[in-house]
């Protein structure tokens, strides 16, 4: 129950985060530690779920669904205000839809995302979706990508050196891609275990 608070608490946040971006330049460093807590709580849930013993598939369903409605928030919100190609929220959300739709098929068949009923058959497919370092190394990623967009808008936003926009907006696309590399490769596990559920 509290680890479901928390979720909910982060996609209230979300929102929050991306209606006040670009009015100052203060409030738009509050805002980047806001981001950090946000991403920050996604591993607070999970935690709080074990140590209550309140995990259920309710709950991870619940935690994935958040995960998705935050990821996909800040990749659209980034290609809106211009710091990202558009192609990049694409891809994310194409993916998204289509492992969730498995996953989806999957859990009408009895088997869960995680645990010992698990779609995933394989050790190497488990290893890459589900395993904590696999998921560490992924959230790692997009806190740095995240964190790095949203200071990018608080740097332009205080008019300094203006000559480095360029410079810096490439980094952020690089760290954005190299993300967005990451998310479909382990999507792919979802993608090749999943995909005997739907043809059944």
């Amino acid at each position: 129950m509290i680890a479901n608070l928390i979720t909910l608490f982060r996609l209230i946040l979300v929102f929050v985060v991306i209606s006040l971006f670009g009015r100052h330049v203060y409030l738009d460093i509050l805002l980047v530690v806001l981001i950090g807590l946000i991403l920050f709580l996604d591993a607070v849930d999970g935690y709080v779920a074990r140590k209550l013993n309140q995990t259920s598939d309710f709950g991870a369903l619940l935690d994935i669904v958040g995960d998705r409605i935050v990821e996909c928030i800040f990749w659209v919100y980034f290609a809106v205000v211009g710091l990202i190609p558009i192609w990049i929220p694409i891809i994310v959300i194409a993916r998204g839809f289509f492992t969730d739709g498995l996953r989806s098929a999957a859990f009408a068949q009895g088997k869960t995302p995680f645990g010992e009923n698990t779609m995933m058959s394989s050790k190497w497919t488990r290893a890459l979706t589900s395993s904590r370092a696999s998921r560490s190394i992924y959230g790692i990623a997009k806190t740095i990508a995240f964190l790095y967009l949203g200071g990018l808008i608080a740097y332009t936003n205080s008019g300094v050196y203006p000559e480095l926009i360029i410079g810096l907006e490439l980094t952020g696309v690089i760290l954005s891609a190299i993300t967005v590399a990451m998310c479909l490769i382990r999507g792919l596990p979802v993608m090749i275990d999943g995909w005997k559920y739907v043809k059944n």
